[in-house]
């Protein structure tokens, strides 16, 4: 914008070019048939479905709040990153860059704005960090889509960083698994409605399995599909809604390993 750049500034510019509740089990004497046949696509997420994620965020987020001990008056650095998120989702999206930016803006509100600059350099540091880390391959993904390929068109629907998402995905071993890949800028029944139609039979033939009931089960429930919980431990809190009990398209599993065997019983 033509303005000289604080440290403060120049560190977030730096960073920005490089980088529950357990649900019962479901009756099936109330399983419906799906119109003109069983499910002939299955979309997954990524992150805490195929590979670990939020516990890079967690311990992030963690290390912030020890940076900012001194500097931070008493104030609840937590609550005011996740205010600082919440507000910035529309401006940054999901993913690790915009979250180094909302925890850079806590940094400057809550001192007050006299964060020292070394403060925000470690703070784009671990933001570093958290674009290089390998991935980790949560357990019975791989045999799963190795089963289901070849069935099924297998489709990977994710939503966040671009750059981030496709590094993720090249270092899994998991991209030739799938037939198509989608990374959304968010998830909504017009976003499944399009990737479902696009590589599949529509929505109404489709699977969406992923842990957030949020945006992997609910949305895609709304547009016509069935949707499947696979519950990760760590669930960021701004995913969480109620889950859709009263649906015959809603269903839970333990683990991926589970999955096979219940889209054969929805066929």
């Amino acid at each position: 914008m033509g303005r000289t750049k604080s440290p403060c500034a120049r560190a977030a510019a730096l960073f920005l070019s490089g980088g529950g509740r357990r649900v019962p089990a479901f009756d099936e004497s109330r399983e419906e048939p799906m119109p003109k046949g069983g499910p002939t696509t299955i979309g997954f997420d990524a992150d805490d479905t195929l590979w670990q994620n939020e516990q890079f965020f967690r311990a992030t987020e963690q290390k912030l709040v020890e940076l900012l001990a001194d500097h931070a008056g008493g104030t609840d650095v937590a609550a005011r990153l996740l205010e600082a998120e919440r507000r910035n989702l529309g401006l940054y999206g999901f993913g690790i860059k915009g979250f180094v930016l909302s925890m850079v803006e806590t940094a400057i509100e809550v001192s007050g704005g006299t964060v020292p600059s070394a403060v925000i350099a470690e703070i784009v540091a671990a933001g570093r960090e958290m674009l290089a880390h390998p991935i980790e391959i949560l357990p019975h993904a791989r045999e799963t889509l190795e089963r289901l390929a070849g069935t099924y068109r297998l489709v990977l629907v994710t939503k966040g960083d671009l750059f981030d998402q496709e590094r993720k995905l090249a270092q899994s071993g998991l991209r030739d698994l799938f037939d198509a890949v989608e990374i959304v800028s968010d998830k909504s029944a017009a976003t499944y409605e399009r990737v479902f139609s696009r590589h599949g039979d529509g929505p109404v033939r489709s699977v969406m399995v992923g842990n957030s009931l949020k945006s992997d089960v609910v949305p895609v429930i709304e547009a016509g599909g069935w949707g499947i919980h696979v519950p990760h431990e760590l669930t960021w809190v701004l995913e969480h809604v109620e889950p859709p009990l009263g649906s015959p398209r809603f269903r839970q599993i333990v683990h991926l390993g589970e999955l096979p065997a219940l889209i054969e019983r929805l066929d």
